[in-house]
């Protein structure tokens, strides 16, 4: 079966800092995929380079079969994304946010006003971006990424800044969309969200992926008790949230 995503060697350097440094990993199709590891460790950039978001100075990365860089505006339209810092228009109820995200794949309002449906913001479809809780703004944001019914999905930290609640909520959400079919990447630096919601996870630190498997098969072949064990003897750090 194809990969959804194959990245190879991939390296990104900013001055004198090396942000990822020859990063190789692969993604089947339908699998929920974390990359996992401290702030700074070079999730985000990883991301953005198999995104397409960025040119790697070295290295490839294909996406769905296709090349991510150069660009591709037919490729653009199979996948989703969710930035880490989401930006929403100015003044825009979540009704009017999402719809306006959807006219530009062009998608039916009715399609726009479904996903808020999914997500469960049908009570909040006249409220404004900046008047949701974190959770909700989350939410809408997932909710904008999928309009147009991707088949990969990437999720850059999602449920930072959020209660243990609504990071809850927003698992569930999360394994509902990986259900319907879709590849999700998720990158994240908690321990408790890797081990809960992905197939197999990526740990990073200092622009390198230190090991990669399922997250139980990480934990007994290293000989430890949890993931963040795992962390401390990869990184030889202790896991901070």
């Amino acid at each position: 079966m194809e990969h959804a995503i194959s990245a190879k060697g991939l390296r990104k350097r900013y001055g004198e800092t090396q942000a990822v440094d020859g990063v190789t990993f692969d993604v089947a199709q339908g699998e929920f995929y974390g990359i996992l590891g401290p702030n700074g460790a070079g999730k985000t950039t990883t991301l953005e380079l198999v995104e397409g978001l960025r040119e790697p100075d070295e290295g490839t990365a294909r996406l769905l079969g296709s090349p991510s860089w150069p660009r591709d505006r037919t490729l653009l339209r199979r996948i989703g994304v969710q930035l880490q810092a989401s930006a929403f228009f100015e003044k825009l109820t979540a009704r009017e946010q999402i719809r306006t995200f959807a006219s530009l794949y062009g998608v039916p309002a009715d399609r726009a006003d479904a996903m808020l449906d999914t997500v469960g913001l049908v009570d909040k479809a006249g409220t404004r971006e900046d008047k949701l809780s974190g959770g909700q703004a989350q939410r809408l944001s997932i909710a904008c990424a999928l309009v147009h019914d991707p088949e990969l999905v990437f999720l850059d930290e999602p449920t930072t800044g959020l209660d243990p609640q609504a990071r809850r909520n927003l698992w569930d959400l999360l394994r509902q969309i990986n259900a319907e079919g879709r590849t999700v990447v998720l990158t994240t630096h908690y321990m408790d969200e890797a081990e809960t919601l992905c197939d197999r996870v990526a740990i990073m630190d200092h622009g390198r992926v230190l090991r990669a498997g399922p997250p139980r098969e990480l934990v007994e072949e290293l000989g430890c008790d949890s993931l963040e064990d795992v962390f401390l003897q990869l990184t030889g750090r202790e896991y901070r949230e």
